[in-house]
């Protein structure tokens, strides 16, 4: 769902070649200042002047202190649906439930890790941003510049619904999310073809390499947040298996592993879209482009995604979405709150509705969104359970309960940041 800004950890890097290092070198002062921030923020994590300790407030009282607040939140943009979820149904209820203006501004991983960074190295009194959706390694980030208020989870009345005890949702990229974000959504990686064009789909990594070799110009990678996921599935895999990069990042595991991905991709650049001399920027020039028939397989990170794309029309109605034998990436997606966000009342019951049972439903309709909750269903009451239970059956897309038993869990965020700098580096633009 989102970029990365680079990692801090200087220290663990592999050697880049010579056409890499001008990026490097400015990857290395970002990762400088992080680092610099990172001390200055120690004794300078006073929250917003003034503000009760929410922690000690009723519920009814952090409600009627947001009564009349405008909120900024700051996130991804970039699906038609989550748009006309946000914009249609979470925009107007919040505002007629709890008078509360949520003003939606576009912006992700890198962009808000660098604002919230940019406020504390300036002084900045109050946020411009109140709520931010993030992920693994925004959210490592951003806990290592202390720019998220909290914990806060523990306050939300509908958090106790929140199946923390799910390995998929009480953590985040092997984090503990320590009530420092709210689980929002969760959500399998998938791969999505049309079968008039792909007869078997490929299980293992072995057989994408056949299919492709055998295939020309009828695959390729986004270099954004989809790819990268299914690089990591595949570097797993390659690995013999995923235990190895469950807890804390290994330097010599990630070099090893890295190294063999990057030589079997070099491999089978040739037989790429275009012949791998370039790579599609953004998932969604990978559905535009699949949608057209110019290649046979795009991806989501959301395994509902198919239904709603077909229901849409963009895709051909016979395109399926599936789970290679091999496995994929599940994970969560959270909501957290900036420490100088001045509105941090408006927030907490923002985020508390966006977890209520009436929201997660609405958002789980493949007709809207298509987006796997975060609740506990068993733990809701009955006629909540009931109204789950009856949201519109799947078509294309695969069923839950079935591509769990191939689900892996996210590495650790230096992971992902690693490989999002190492595949440019040692395949786009080699």
């Amino acid at each position: 769902m989102n970029n990365p800004a680079p990692s801090i950890r200087e220290n663990q890097r592999i050697p880049l070649r010579k056409s890499a290092r001008k990026s490097s070198k400015a990857t290395t002062l970002i990762r400088f200042s992080l680092f610099v921030l990172l001390l200055f923020s120690v004794s300078c994590s006073n929250p917003v002047e003034d503000e009760p300790d929410f922690a000690q407030l009723e519920w009814d009282e952090i409600r009627e202190l947001s009564e009349g607040e405008d909120l900024t939140l700051m996130m991804w943009m970039g699906d038609p649906y989550i748009n006309g979820y946000m914009n249609d149904y979470v925009v107007p209820e919040v505002k007629n439930r709890y008078n509360i203006d949520l003003n939606i501004v576009s912006g992700q991983g890198a962009q808000i890790v660098s604002t919230l960074m940019a406020e504390i190295e300036g002084g900045t009194r109050t946020s411009q941003i109140d709520l931010v959706w993030i992920n693994g390694e925004t959210f490592f980030q951003l806990r290592q510049i202390d720019a998220l208020y909290g914990p806060f989870t523990g306050m939300l009345p509908n958090s106790t619904f929140v199946n923390y005890d799910n390995p998929f949702i009480g953590t985040d990229f092997q984090q503990p999310v320590d009530g420092y974000e709210a689980p929002w959504g969760n959500v399998q990686f998938t791969l999505i073809y049309n079968p008039g064009q792909v007869n078997s789909p490929p299980q293992t990594f072995q057989d994408f390499e056949t299919w492709i070799v055998t295939n020309p110009g009828r695959f390729t990678i986004p270099t954004e947040f989809a790819g990268m996921t299914l690089l990591k599935s595949w570097m797993m895999t390659l690995n013999g298996s995923p235990e190895p990069f469950y807890g804390d990042f290994d330097e010599e595991l990630y070099k090893s592993a890295s190294r063999e991905l990057w030589d079997r991709l070099n491999r089978l650049k040739p037989y790429f879209w275009r012949n791998g001399e370039t790579f599609p920027a953004s998932v969604a020039q990978m559905h535009q482009l699949f949608a057209n028939g110019e290649i046979s397989f795009t991806m989501s990170n959301n395994d509902g995604e198919v239904d709603n794309k077909i229901a849409r029309g963009l895709f051909p109605e016979t395109s399926r979405a599936y789970v290679p034998e091999h496995g994929t990436i599940r994970n969560s997606h959270y909501l957290g709150i900036p420490r100088k966000s001045a509105h941090k009342a408006a927030a907490l019951v923002v985020i508390n509705f966006l977890q209520s049972p009436e929201a997660q439903l609405e958002k789980m309709k493949p007709d809207v969104w298509g987006d796997g909750t975060v609740l506990s269903i068993p733990d809701l009451p009955e006629g909540w359970q009931q109204r789950f239970s009856r949201i519109p059956g799947r078509v294309q897309a695969p069923d839950r309960s079935e591509i769990r038993e191939r689900a892996l869990q996210e590495p650790g965020p230096e992971y992902m940041i690693r490989i999002f700098e190492d595949f440019r580096t040692y395949v786009v633009n080699r």
